[in-house]
């Protein structure tokens, strides 16, 4: 084999591989259309693991094109509950895991117009199995800490805005989301948000259609 042969035959092998990669991460459908978790391969030795948990090329294959600008981190006892937050004008893609503990993560659709608006899904994150949640703009996000600990991380696709920060209650009625505590320790700011009835219809994000 000459040399150029040679390359040809390394670049399609190189192809192979990538596309094998590709394959080793598991896009899982929830019941809203856009929100979705991810299942990654993990490869484990005597030595621990390991895993890539975020690949620009590799998730844009399942779907997430989003440029990610701002990385967070929160530590939360059992029964903390962050939520529901939204950004308006700055809105925020989200890719959220668990590195410590376990999590019920909450989606809500509040897009005005959109044919789920109101409704919500939820994806149990953990540090075990790794696996993520993205969370497209024009949904409300929170968490339920269910274990001891948990540490949460999360991508977000634009910065964070004080000014800009809007919220959901928690147990709005309507949303009737299976939380499964009945007294989660919540912040004073996050106890104060409407139920999504009342929010004022200019802080709701609007639905496009596709």
């Amino acid at each position: 084999m000459n040399e150029l042969g040679f390359r040809i035959f390394k670049s399609i092998q190189a192809t192979s591989s990538f596309k094998q990669d590709l394959s080793s991460l598991q896009r899982m459908e929830t019941s809203l259309s856009g929100v979705f978790e991810l299942r990654p391969k993990i490869f484990h030795d005597a030595r621990g693991f390991f895993l890539e948990t975020y690949h620009k090329a590799k998730f844009a294959e399942v779907g997430i094109t989003d440029l990610f600008i701002q990385d967070n981190h929160s530590s939360s006892r059992k029964d903390t509950l962050r939520g529901l937050h939204y950004q308006l004008q700055n809105p925020q893609a989200k890719l959220c895991r668990v590195v410590e503990g376990e999590a019920l993560d909450v989606a809500v659709d509040i897009r005005l117009g959109s044919p789920t608006f109101g409704k919500w899904a939820s994806v149990v994150l953990s540090a075990k199995d790794q696996n993520q949640i993205y969370i497209p703009v024009g949904f409300a996000h929170g968490f339920l800490a269910l274990t001891d600990t948990v540490q949460f991380l999360y991508k977000c696709s634009d910065s964070y805005y004080p000014a800009d920060e809007h919220g959901i209650l928690w147990n709005d009625p309507d949303l009737n989301i299976s939380w499964g505590v009945k007294s989660p320790l919540v912040s004073e700011k996050d106890a104060k948000y409407p139920i999504l009835a009342k929010a004022p219809r200019e802080l709701l994000p609007r639905y496009l259609s596709k």
